[in-house]
């Protein structure tokens, strides 16, 4: 540009040659300033799009994780406890209350809500609808994105995350569902970020819903929209939008950038309008345009002046238009900080610090002050004492870089009235334009997901989910240090009967005590986990060995035998444990809760509240139990049982009176199973029902054909299992046993042992009332080895009196066997019932209880348990041994009472 000097030396000598030369060099100046400023400001508008829309597609990628961590929660819930008022709890606890969630529910695989937040659970079927036909014919378990259907009667606005729910089969078991309200995805910013026609949106590529917002608040949800290719888009460079695109129809031209999520089938796209951005370069233009007029006009009349005046207006208002743009760029929302900090230089032109040049009264508010008090200080001061980390050199490598963003955990400063903030350093000129956004109550949310899905909402201890991410990185640590840990595997013992019998209200404060008490005795290296139900595992880290090992679980075995005050009442459980030690007993978390798990039961199996480390053997002993189990099934399936018959027979004349059904297994690989094998099995994993069923019919069915074959039968007793008389129902299957094969009430006996009759005393009268009603006579079993009480037996009206073995082993072994027997008769006569005296093996055995009046006998001595082919010659030769001398005869009353 010529300077003043030779400004005024054209002025001088050649007038008409300077004002012509000035008024051409203004015009050029003018439209190129102006070219610039529209490039500079298109240019700014796209960076700021494409920035826009890498934050915003982590928003939505974060977002949308939040939302399939709590799914996939739900999933594992439902897909491993009882789904019966699973949210609603969840809700009473506090969970699901935030806006945002619409609804979460459960839907069964018939397509039925069985479980909701909403508080009217709609009352239709899902099962036509788009999302469950398609977790319904495709077994991905793939979180699916797409539109509500109206059926759930949800709002417009809402997008549906769904996921499939499996079995343990793997089969489908229906479909986890979380609506969320659209604009939980769509207030990313502001309309001072955006502009008043700004765009943001969200669509779901698979199902081709489609979210969208404008800067001024006007949003839409599409179900169905079209959403344009890859290539149509420009791979997600910013690019202006034609009119003729029909993805946002409202004519505006727009710098669009989008970007796919990592994670999900989810497109963010981030639309700036050309316009709002070009309004500030196109009035600069005006303006430039404007003062070149006027230069020019002035030129004419005073060329050395007017060319002065007018590089001086220039100057000044590119001046202007970087303070514009700079505050422009960093003003982003009206709750945000923004400052300006000017790049401060030594003498070699680096950079030694920033000072804070302006700011707004938000930006001052983050660091506790007034924004004069900010203005003119340097950033090291600032920083100086109050944050561990260099701001001057993160602010010098923005300045290097032109851009940085992050965000960020500010100290714990009192001083600070922000505790994370995400900043934006753009770089203009000398300095750097900052942008601080609070955003430390989406950091609490964030936080509070993560606790919720690593936290047992119940007991407060940290939870399976937890727990399986722990030991990877623990088996890691220990194997790096060449270490040991221990792994306990914690199981209540009688919390069922205390849930049963309490309720699950006690059954929850149980679980919270224990929790507290485990908690109490561990170390802070220690770990304790609820890792579901009633099991509970410790983490021991160091181990220093098995004797310390086994001191803590000894220690945790006398604590929680210890009571337990709940409310007013005391509640009385015990623990069983079983210890794995890596790398001893397993290389990964799999095998390491499995052993501890075997070992657990193996210690249960032989005693409660006890602790047993893991033994490879002990694994053996599990497969055969499983395989033994699963033999059962094929049992039952494949007629492998019958029935062998013990006669019982007259104590004084030596008749067969009756006989006991005793059930046998003839296992096609392993020949005779013994009961005291396959009986405790079926009954702990409940297949003792069917198989009770089947004696009572096979029972049924052996008297029908003796009677048909022409011989007399005797009455046969069948024993009935204490998980038999507890569920109910016995005295239906006896009633349609009999009616079938049309036996006579009287030829029918049943079994209980004395355990069967602990629980609520007036079903177990009811139950034993009807059995009785029906015409079958009622046996105490094994009495004298259960909780039998006189006024029990009395209320209860049983018949007979079964005296277990091991009293009559001590008939002819001691003076106080025989007196404790000959009281067992006396109290059965009184209360008007006979007695059976079992486990008779020898014949000074059986002249003792002919003298104590004992009514019937049974034992190997009379006869061993015979196959019902056997049976028949008995039944016709009648008595097995000689009647007994005659003995005098007995008081009137005590005769009538043995009757």
């Amino acid at each position: 540009m010529p300077t003043f000097k030779t400004i005024n030396l054209f002025h001088r000598l050649f007038w008409p040659l300077l004002a012509l030369l000035v008024c051409v060099l203004v015009w050029c100046l003018t439209w190129n300033h102006a070219d610039t400023e529209q490039q500079r400001a298109s240019a700014l508008v796209e960076r700021e799009a494409s920035a826009l829309a890498d934050a915003y597609e982590q928003y939505v990628t974060r977002s949308v994780g939040q939302i399939d961590q709590i799914i996939m929660q739900l999933k594992h819930s439902a897909e491993h406890a009882a789904v019966l008022e699973l949210l609603e709890r969840q809700r009473r606890d506090g969970m699901f209350t935030d806006d945002a969630y619409a609804a979460v529910s459960i839907v069964g695989a018939n397509g039925a809500i069985v479980s909701s937040t909403q508080a009217t659970r709609p009352a239709v079927s899902l099962a036509a609808t788009r999302f469950f036909t398609d977790h319904k014919n495709n077994n991905s378990s793939a979180l699916r994105i797409g539109a509500a259907p109206p059926e759930l009667g949800l709002p417009a606005d809402v997008v549906l995350f769904t996921r499939r729910l499996d079995s343990s089969s793997d089969a489908f078991a229906g479909v986890v569902l979380l609506a969320v309200r659209a604009s939980y995805f769509t207030t990313f910013v502001g309309a001072d970020t955006l502009g008043a026609r700004g765009i943001v949106a969200v669509a779901a590529i698979e199902s081709g819903l489609r979210l969208q917002r404008r800067g001024d608040g006007v949003a839409r949800v599409e179900p169905n929209a079209t959403l344009p290719s890859d290539a149509a888009w420009g791979g997600g460079v910013p690019r202006q939008l034609p009119d003729s695109e029909p993805h946002f129809d409202d004519g505006v031209e727009r710098a669009l950038a989008w970007r796919h999520s990592s994670a999900y089938p989810l497109l963010a796209v981030v639309g700036l309008a050309r316009a709002d951005a070009l309004a500030a370069a196109r009035q600069s233009a005006v303006d430039g345009r404007t003062s070149a007029i006027i230069a020019t006009i002035g030129l004419l009349a005073l060329a050395a002046l007017a060319s002065v005046l007018a590089a001086r207006a220039a100057a000044r208002m590119r001046e202007q238009e970087e303070v514009r743009s700079a505050y422009r760029t960093a003003t982003e929302s009206a709750n945000d900080g923004f400052y300006m900090a000017a790049a401060v230089r030594d003498r070699q032109g680096a950079i030694v610090d920033f000072e804070i040049i302006d700011c707004n009264e938000r930006g001052a508010f983050f660091y506790g002050m007034d924004r004069h008090d900010l203005l003119g200080r340097r950033l090291s001061h600032i920083d100086r004492g109050r944050f561990g980390e260099d701001l001057v050199e993160t602010y010098r490598g923005a300045m290097e870089q032109g851009f940085l963003e992050d965000d960020r955990r500010m100290p714990l400063d009192n001083r600070l009235n922000i505790r994370w903030g995400h900043r934006r350093l753009v770089r203009v000129g000398n300095g750097l334009a900052v942008t601080l956004r609070d955003v430390s109550e989406r950091k609490a949310h964030e936080a509070e997901l993560q606790r919720l899905a690593n936290e047992d909402s119940l007991t407060g201890l940290r939870n399976r989910h937890w727990f399986l991410g722990f030991i990877d990185s623990a088996i890691a640590d220990a194997a790096a240090h060449d270490s040991e840990f221990a792994v306990l595997f914690i199981d209540l013992d009688d919390f069922k009967h205390v849930n049963d019998t309490q309720g699950h209200t006690i059954g929850d404060q149980l679980l919270k005590a224990v929790a507290r008490r485990l908690t109490a005795l561990l170390r802070p290296s220690d770990h304790v986990v609820r890792f579901g139900g009633d099991e509970f595992i410790i983490m021991l880290a160091p181990t220093g060995g098995d004797l310390q090992i086994a001191a803590v679980a000894r220690r945790v075995i006398d604590a929680l035998s210890m009571p337990f005050a709940i409310g007013e009442d005391v509640q009385a459980v015990g623990a069983s444990i079983g210890v794995a030690v890596f790398p001893r007993d397993g290389l990964d978390a799999g095998t390491l809760i499995r052993h501890s798990d075997i070992a657990m039961y193996a210690g249960k199996s032989e005693g409660k509240g006890q602790f047993r480390f893991f033994d490879p053997a002990l694994s053996a002993t599990i497969k055969t139990r499983a395989q033994l189990k699963h033999g059962l099934l094929e049992a039952i399936a494949h007629d492998q049982f019958l029935l062998y018959y013990q006669p019982r027979v007259d104590t004084q004349t030596g008749e067969l009176v009756s006989m006991e059904a005793l059930l046998r297994w003839r296992h096609p690989r392993l020949g005779m199973v013994p009961p005291a094998e396959f009986i405790p099995l079926a009954e702990a994993s409940g297949l003792i029902l069917p198989i009770g069923e089947l004696v009572i019919e096979r029972a049924c069915a052996q008297l029908a054909a003796w009677r048909q074959a022409g011989h007399l039968p005797v009455p046969v007793s069948i024993n009935v299992s204490p998980t038999q008389f507890q569920r109910g129902g016995v005295r239906q299957q006896l009633q349609d046993a009999l009616r079938r094969h049309d036996i006579a009430p009287a030829l029918l006996e049943v079994e209980i042992t004395e355990s069967a009759m602990i629980g609520d005393q007036d079903d177990i009268v009811a139950e034993l009332a009807g059995i009785r009603a029906l015409g079958i006579k009622l046996h105490i079993d094994d009495f004298g080895t259960g909780y039998s009480s006189l006024s029990q037996l009395q209320r209860l009206k049983m018949d007979v009196l079964k005296v277990d073995r091991a009293f009559t082993s001590e008939l002819d072994a001691s003076r106080e066997g025989k007196v404790f027997f000959q009281a067992i008769v006396s109290m059965a006569h009184a209360l008007g019932m006979a007695v059976v005296a079992e486990g008779v093996e020898t014949a000074e055995q059986l002249a003792i209880l002919q003298k104590l009046g004992c009514n019937e006998v049974q034992g190997y001595f009379i006869a061993r348990p015979l196959p019902a082919d056997d049976i028949a010659a008995l039944l016709e030769r009648r008595y097995l041994f000689a009647a007994a001398p005659a003995a005098p005869a007995p008081a009137p009353a005590a005769a009538s009472l043995a009757c």
